[in-house]
């Protein structure tokens, strides 16, 4: 076993560090608070090389491993989750295009990405389909060389921003299997009947773009549609041990960059005549906060690595879901006493930790729920025997 970064992903890590102090640091309360998009630290950040990291050398992407891309991710989530997640997602959906586009699909919607030239997005929810994405109702309806798309998307990370999305969508609603007759098709945004609009005063999160995507007779050549008709369904699956890692190491960013501030205030307030940090209440506190962020991190890594090696044996897909469940509630728990340890202060947005109590929750919906994620975690058992 190797616990230890390599000196490449030291690298990494340093340097993403320091762009997050300089860039994303000084500008967090002012975006969360005015609800804006950071078009600028997105330029900043694709002159670095940190636009879709994962995507292939070949298509102009950096073709980091997951476990570079975690690294990543929970540097900019330790500065703010909110333009950490701006940050990370302007590549959201290219993973499909990544591994099932044709060279085509990859030179045109791969490789501007990486420059900074567009922003994509992944539309899969539905107003009335969240966790269970076989009940999705947008349909795509083959008119000549054209597909025509009709319905709703809903909590579309990037909707009004993205040049692209990749939507899922039923192509052959009379298939056989509930899994069956869906299939993941390009829409750019653009298009005539295609319209965003953007979802405001959310509890958390509030520098990433989200948005309900209204979608009305969009048409779209046939080239658009995503490696073979009918099994979109299927593809989209595949990525979720990717995305909820992601999503793991976003709690891990979160839950750092709370127990850091909430040490750092507890060295410098004082009450009693010293510091709130020499009293044994508060040094528990930040034991337990240190000790989860910890735990909570290798469990990440080791997911992170079970992807980027592919080890049947290692049982990935609940590898995933248990870093994911176990992360987001770390960042949650950390981030509630961080608030506790700052007191009145932690209540007001004069101090950080005030917005990471707000955005950590997130983690814990998105990209499958907590009470989903330990439903696959039980049925992986299962599987083997264990329960």
């Amino acid at each position: 076993m190797e616990f230890g970064l390599s000196a490449e992903q030291e690298q990494i890590r340093d340097e993403v560090r320091k762009f997050a102090e300089n860039e994303v640091k000084p500008i967090a309360r002012e975006y969360d608070v005015e609800e804006k998009y950071p078009h600028e630290v997105i330029d900043k950040a694709a002159e670095m090389g940190l636009m879709g990291p994962h995507i292939p050398m070949e298509y102009g992407g950096a073709g980091y491993s997951n476990q570079d891309v975690m690294i990543i991710t929970e540097e900019l989530f330790a500065a703010d989750p909110g333009i950490g997640l701006s940050l990370i997602s302007t590549a959201f959906g290219t993973e499909v295009l990544t591994s099932f586009g044709t060279e085509e699909q990859k030179e045109q919607y791969l490789r501007p990405v990486t420059e900074g030239e567009m922003i994509t997005g992944a539309a899969i929810s539905e107003p009335h389909a969240g966790s269970d994405v076989s009940s999705i109702s947008t349909q795509a309806e083959k008119d000549g060389d054209e597909w025509v798309i009709n319905g709703n998307k809903m909590w579309i990370t990037n909707g009004t921003v993205a040049d692209y999305v990749v939507a899922l969508c039923q192509t052959d609603p009379d298939a056989k299997g509930r899994y069956n007759g869906f299939s993941q098709i390009i829409i750019e945004t653009d298009r005539d009947g295609f319209d965003a609009e953007k979802i405001e005063g959310k509890l958390g999160i509030r520098a990433s773009d989200t948005a309900e995507l209204i979608l009305n007779d969009v048409r779209v050549p046939e080239e658009n549609l995503v490696g073979t008709r009918g099994a979109g369904f299927l593809q989209q699956m595949q990525f979720f041990d990717e995305t909820r890692t992601a999503v793991a190491a976003q709690g891990v960013g979160i839950a750092r960059g709370a127990a850091e501030r909430a040490l750092e205030y507890a060295e410098e307030r004082e009450q009693f005549g010293k510091s709130i940090g020499e009293f044994q209440a508060i040094q528990h506190k930040l034991a337990d906060m240190f000790t989860k962020t910890e735990a909570a991190r290798l469990l990440t890594y080791k997911s992170a690595w079970a992807v980027d090696n592919d080890h049947d044996d290692t049982n990935l897909t609940m590898l995933a879901s248990m870093a994911k469940e176990y992360a987001s509630r770390v960042a949650v728990d950390v981030a509630n006493e961080a608030v506790q340890i700052h007191g009145g202060s932690g209540y007001v947005n004069d101090f950080d930790v005030e917005r990471f109590y707000r955005d950590a929750k997130i983690t814990q919906i998105y990209e499958g729920t907590t009470e989903i994620q330990k439903n696959i975690i039980a049925r992986e058992l299962q599987g083997k025997g264990f329960a």
